[in-house]
């Protein structure tokens, strides 16, 4: 049945707009930007098809453009627009943790690595460098891997914080496997980084590892 012919109260883009984004299911919300389904399947149930078939959101959203034309369904004009909603999220992201934004807070800075880092299908090891009040002077991706690594010099950080005139640092890395845990070599990274830095007067201050939930601080653990 196509969406027209659904109830008010059922439709997703008038629940979206009297309830909000967190009431949608994922389906739901990609069926917004799809607009309608093929032929013989409304825009809801061709949502749900790719999810199934890609394994879920992060599989669809994460496929390049060309990926995402061969999909059954998505013409250039669909495709555009997950790929555009994409960039504008990440967009809206940056723009909301500009140069000067204060970070004093452990939530706002492992929601943003977990924003920044989470869909990239290998692994970042992203630094976000802080003057004396934690206002933001840098946020940048200095190490990028394959898909379980990415070698990560210490010495690279801290030369980098030298020249950004930092005085302290977070630091964020993904596991493109979902899992958060921190590994036993993730903490002897964080320890030769402390290490690293503190040669030099800089402090870390955390370091985030990020998977499918929430991203886990290696400070909340004791470990840095």
């Amino acid at each position: 049945m196509s969406l027209r012919h659904w109830p008010d109260a059922e439709r997703p883009r008038e629940r979206l707009l009297a309830q909000g984004a967190e009431a949608l299911s994922d389906a739901e919300l990609l069926a917004l930007l799809l607009g309608t389904g093929p032929r013989g399947s409304n825009a809801v149930a061709h949502a749900k098809a790719l999810l199934a078939q890609c394994g879920g959101l992060r599989g669809l959203l994460d496929r390049p453009p060309q990926a995402l034309l061969r999909l059954p369904g998505l013409g250039p004009a669909r495709a555009g627009a997950l790929c555009a909603a994409l960039a504008l999220g990440r967009r809206h992201l940056e723009a909301g943790l500009s140069r000067g934004a204060v970070l004093d807070s452990p939530a706002l800075a492992g929601e943003y690595f977990a924003r920044w880092l989470r869909a990239a299908p290998r692994e970042r090891f992203g630094v976000l460098f802080l003057d004396n009040r934690h206002r933001l002077l840098a946020a940048e991706v200095l190490f990028e891997g394959g898909l379980d690594q990415a070698a990560v010099h210490p010495r690279v950080v801290a030369k980098r914080a030298i020249e950004l005139n930092a005085a302290a640092v977070l630091l964020g890395h993904n596991h493109p496997s979902g899992m958060a845990e921190p590994s036993a070599a993730d903490r002897r990274l964080t320890q030769q980084l402390k290490e690293a830095l503190a040669l030099v007067e800089v402090r870390l201050l955390d370091h985030f590892v990020v998977g499918d939930g929430p991203p886990v601080s290696m400070a909340g653990r004791g470990w840095v």
